[in-house]
């Protein structure tokens, strides 16, 4: 079977996005030379010119692929609670909780940040916002929540987690840091909920 032009093409650009994701996590990205992530495997700097742009838009890829695993992790945590309103709560949890993972923690909570700009504007964020919102709607709709705006609740639970996250990732002992940022979301997502009586 022929290889196409467009078959060589996606398998540069997957060959790539390992070799960085693997520097960019052991080394950070500052130190990872792009000679490294070409020479590494087979490829000249022009691949990665061609894919990527530069070395900023590798890791904006590199990023992309992690933040997307991490999503589709939370969802699958989510998707094992008994309502809605559990969903939301552990899908943030758990997206909070990965800020202890060497991989995560330096690459998309660290040097994302410091590299791509603010990680609330990144594609994967707002398709994170999207779902969430869905989900706040819904459950303004069946009066689980206080009808409050949803999107300003949802951007303000995807804020949230999002901060929380990279606040572990830059503390001191990521460790001893998550069990209050996990009890703090918590708390303050609960303020969402409509009590009666």
């Amino acid at each position: 079977m022929a290889t196409t032009r467009a078959d060589t093409m996606q398998a540069n650009r997957a060959k790539l996005i390992a070799a960085a994701r693997a520097a960019f996590a052991e080394r950070g990205y500052a130190a990872a030379s792009m000679d490294d992530l070409t020479a590494g495997v087979g490829l000249t700097r022009g691949a990665l010119y061609h894919n990527f742009g530069d070395k900023k838009g590798l890791l904006a890829a590199v990023v992309a692929q992690i933040d997307e695993e991490m999503a589709a992790r939370a969802r699958t945590a989510a998707d094992a609670e008994p309502d809605a309103w559990q969903a939301l709560l552990t899908e943030g949890t758990v997206y909070i909780e990965m800020a202890l993972e060497p991989e995560v923690q330096r690459i998309v909570l660290l040097d994302g940040p410091a590299v791509l700009g603010d990680p609330s504007r990144w594609p994967s964020q707002n398709a994170c916002l999207a779902a969430t919102r869905q989900t706040v709607e819904a459950l303004i709709a069946d009066g689980t929540l206080k009808p409050l705006d949803a999107e300003a609740a949802a951007r303000l639970i995807s804020g949230a987690a999002l901060n929380a996250a990279l606040w572990v990732a830059a503390s001191d002992d990521p460790a001893q840091t998550l069990p209050k940022a996990v009890e703090t979301f918590r708390a303050l997502t609960s303020g969402l909920l409509r009590r009666e009586g």
